[in-house]
């Protein structure tokens, strides 16, 4: 009898000892999960209480330790973070969706034919739209505005270049901007051909046509920043970092995201206009959850592609063409300089090798005395090597795989046999500086994060070309990869304690994958569906 009562005495004492379980809202199980957190970087479950993950492990023991309001079995799939986009243009997708889509014409002549047809069944004041690449045409000249103006001589037409930085317009559009063959402007070029204007506008020249284009009314803008949503959750994407928006567009957001009417979250980019700058200086950091405005974006140079890529020698397919400034250095100094006495970031678009040394010695020099700024080289594409060599922690590299997909079928011939090296090196970028974040910049390329992960991994385009990969040495691993489109993104927006990884005590984003990214086929990984998104632990696709 004294056995027994011993027996259950310590029966009594083990029962005591153990924790009551914890209430949660959800546990995920049975899921091969790539964490990104370096303490653990796989596990097989974790639980989310108030839109945040708060433990981390193997199914068994969290099953055992929390009592859930539901619970979801991944049945084996692949979890990875929340996907972060570290450089886009969200908004203007959305706004794209109400335009002309010219991506992916093979010639000139089916340019035309989607203008004709958007027009038949929009019948708009003033045609705009977005996609045309003449280096995709068996022509690969720039195209002249003969026939869009036997086309449309009454109605203004705008169509941009797929990397924004040119415009084929028509002689209505040049007649409401005032521009003739006299007209100038610092930054840029107005191309004239005969002694006659072509219709082109490489950079700065394009603000005279886009002043005179009407601004989107505000229903039109809340429903491109809506649809903008729902394309990029379908893609495992919860964070996008927009590149260059107004403070009006930037309100908007926040409005809409405090009536929960927008979910995703956002790294707002504020354009440089110098009232946009005063403003904000002025008022300061605006930080929420679901918005991070705190940096402003500047360009330094044009494209590659329409030759406003600014280079420190002649492009080698046009002879005493350098490209162009599009802000002067004395002036990008200058903002620097009253940048490094803010909170603010500072992230500057930066193509050609010239623009990039402007770009990394200005920051080198203004930040000397500073630490952990993390300003941002956005696209860094070609750098020459005595860059390289000053680069540090308080630079981030922030580029986009596919660009070296989509480029280097003609790269080389803008820039040679030995400059093209030092082009699209985005090992050698992760090597100088500890981390590389990657986006996509669309609607310049692609939406889907799983064509940047292919080209950042393969260095091949969708249609498996090159064999071998083009320049292989600057490929990145797939753990690499990853990093990039999480925690080193999160890093780059000084986000890193609240996302990017699937750790105790960040935001519970997270994607279900239909296949293993990290092991899958090099060459499936383009065609990853996502099986789910889910945003604060709840699904939003």
């Amino acid at each position: 009898m004294q056995k027994v009562i011993l027996l259950f005495s310590i029966t009594l004492f083990f029962i005591s000892c153990q924790e009551p379980k914890k209430d949660a809202d959800l546990l995920v199980l049975n899921a091969n999960i790539y964490t990104v957190d370096d303490d653990k970087p796989k596990a097989e479950a974790f639980v989310i209480k108030d839109g945040k993950f708060i433990a981390v492990g193997t199914s068994e023991t969290l099953m055992k330790q929390y009592n859930v309001s539901d619970t979801l079995d991944a049945n084996g799939k692949t979890i990875v973070p929340g996907l972060i986009d570290a450089h886009c243009h969200f908004y203007r997708l959305g706004l794209q969706q109400q335009k002309v889509d010219l991506r992916g014409t093979k010639s000139y002549d089916e340019v035309l034919e989607r203008i004709v047809s958007f027009q038949k069944e929009n019948n708009v004041a003033f045609i705009t739209g977005r996609g045309w690449d003449q280096n995709d045409w068996e022509v690969k000249e720039f195209p002249t505005k003969e026939k869009l103006d036997s086309l449309f001589p009454n109605i203004p037409v705008a169509m941009r270049r797929v990397d924004g930085h040119a415009l084929l317009v028509n002689q209505k559009a040049l007649d409401l901007a005032k521009i003739t063959v006299n007209t100038k402007v610092e930054g840029g070029d107005i191309i004239i051909k005969g002694g006659k204007l072509t219709g082109v506008l490489i950079d700065n020249p394009m603000r005279l046509i886009e002043s005179t284009i009407p601004e989107p009314r505000v229903h039109e803008q809340v429903q491109a920043l809506k649809e903008a949503e729902k394309i990029n959750f379908s893609y495992g994407l919860t964070t996008v970092d927009d590149a260059g928006l107004s403070p009006q567009v930037i309100q908007l957001i926040d409005s809409l995201q405090n009536k929960k009417e927008l979910s995703i979250r956002m790294y707002a980019m504020v354009s440089n206009v110098p009232e946009y700058v005063d403003y904000y200086l002025k008022n300061g950091v605006h930080k929420t959850d679901k918005l991070n405005v705190s940096s402003f974006k500047v360009y330094a140079d044009g494209a590659l592609g329409s030759r406003g890529a600014t280079l420190k020698e002649p492009y080698s397919d046009q002879d005493e063409h350098f490209g162009a400034m599009v802000i002067g250095n004395a002036e990008f100094k200058a903002l620097a300089k009253k940048l490094a006495g803010s909170p603010f970031q500072m992230n500057t678009h930066a193509i050609g090798d010239s623009a990039n040394a402007v770009v990394m010695k200005t920051y080198y020099e203004v930040l000397q005395n500073k630490s952990d700024r993390r300003w941002r080289v956005e696209h860094a594409q070609v750098v020459a090597p005595e860059e390289f060599e000053i680069l540090n922690d308080n630079l981030v590299m922030s580029v986009q795989p596919t660009h070296a997909t989509s480029d280097m079928y003609w790269a080389d011939e803008r820039l040679g046999n030995e400059r093209i090296k030092g082009a699209y090196a985005y090992k050698k970028l992760l090597e100088k500086t500890g981390k590389v974040a990657l986006g996509t910049d669309y609607p310049v390329e692609q939406v889907s994060p799983f064509y940047t992960f292919y080209a950042a991994v393969a260095r091949k385009d969708l249609k498996q070309y090159p064999e071998g990969g083009f320049q292989k040495e600057n490929a990145l691993t797939r753990e690499e990869t990853l990093k990039g489109m999480t925690i080193w993104a999160a890093y780059s927006n000084f986000e890193e304690t609240e996302k990017g990884s699937i750790s105790i005590g960040k935001f519970a984003d997270f994607v279900i994958l239909e296949e293993n990214i990290m092991e899958v086929d090099e060459d499936r990984i383009p065609n990853i569906k996502v099986n789910a998104t889910y945003l604060d632990g709840k699904k939003v696709f």
